[in-house]
């Protein structure tokens, strides 16, 4: 009996892949992906509707369903080249937040012993905690760093009277050992929260925050060879959190709490293709989908391209290493390559 929890829309795999049993190892034995939905909005603190986004990035595209995803891009096909499995969704209750975390990470702990990658499709930003936790107990404590992509800081502490939210997910990382705040790299941050006092906690803890008046200064390319430096230094491997509020509203409508002013669709991407083509990635999330908020689909189109990329990038690094060439991935992949 598989164990996975209740689908909001249909019982689907992510772009037609094989389905597998998270608690069973055996079928999904050799896989480099897992891809598994954390349907979960019980730590949202403005609009809610994040608990369908599994389902909705799962099913946006208008190519046929067939695990086939060729990239134009990069030349290769993330979804056959990559032995890729979705474990469905796993079974979280908005009303009991502790428990949802803790079973959460106890599916992405089983997924990432194996050696497979965890690709969590959330939910709201409440399951990076589950998420990378649930990774540290494979790779180390302390052993993975983070890029987080994100116009909000969700360094909180005690917020609506709890210490579970959407709001507080990478403090709760730091302060349980599972990702050190020296190795916490945050990008797209602007807007007006958090205040004085959370801010001078992220600064002890050395965290890196790349707000966007810096990113249009510098270039976000610049901003992004920094982060990485950081992140592979003393560190095993990345887990790539991405918030799809990190993009302007315009590009990203369907979320719950937007903010003017950010990345757009295409420097996303770009960016995500890139880091998970240079960096060792252990895990990826990508949340805050709420397709209540969605016009068009714009936001899960952008969501499972999201996810693409990422996986794209992958088997393209592993193809690379095997051949032993290199490839700049902000340059344009020849012909032929």
């Amino acid at each position: 009996m598989a164990r996975y929890g209740t689908q909001y829309g249909p019982d689907i795999t992510f772009l037609g892949v094989e389905r597998c049993d998270w608690a069973d190892p055996s079928t999904y034995a050799g896989a480099d992906v897992v891809v598994l939905g954390a349907p979960f909005d019980g730590g949202t603190s403005h609009r809610p509707g994040t608990r369908f986004g599994p389902s909705a990035v799962r099913q946006a595209c208008y190519l046929p369903h067939d695990g086939s995803r060729p990239s134009v891009a990069l030349r290769v096909d993330a979804l056959r080249d990559l032995l890729v499995y979705d474990a469905g969704d796993v079974e979280m209750f908005s009303g009991d937040a502790v428990r949802s975390v803790r079973d959460l990470e106890e599916a992405v702990a089983a997924v990432a012993a194996t050696g497979a990658v965890p690709v969590v499709l959330g939910g709201d930003h409440t399951i990076a905690w589950p998420d990378a936790a649930g990774v540290a107990r494979h790779v180390g404590q302390g052993r993975v760093s983070m890029v987080h992509f994100d116009a909000h800081a969700d360094t909180g502490d005690v917020e609506f009277g709890s210490l579970v939210g959407h709001g507080q997910p990478m403090r709760r990382l730091i302060e349980s050992g599972a990702v050190r705040g020296d190795r916490f790299l945050q990008v797209g941050l602007r807007g007006y929260w958090p205040g004085p006092q959370t801010l001078a906690w992220m600064a002890e803890q050395g965290m890196r925050s790349y707000e966007m008046t810096e990113i249009t200064a510098r270039g976000l390319d610049e901003c992004l060879t920094e982060a990485s430096a950081i992140a592979t230094d003393d560190c095993d491997g990345v887990f790539l959190s991405v918030d799809i509020d990190v993009c302007d509203p315009g590009h990203a409508p369907g979320t719950g709490t937007p903010e003017p002013g950010g990345l757009t669709a295409r420097q996303l991407l770009d960016s995500v293709r890139r880091l998970a083509y240079e960096l060792p990635v252990v895990g990826v999330d990508v949340v805050e989908v709420s397709p209540p908020y969605d016009t068009a689909e714009v936001t899960a189109y952008l969501a499972n391209r999201v996810v693409l990329e990422a996986l794209s990038g992958m088997a393209r690094r592993r193809r690379d290493a095997q051949d032993g060439t290199t490839w700049d991935p902000r340059q344009p992949l020849l012909e032929g390559r």
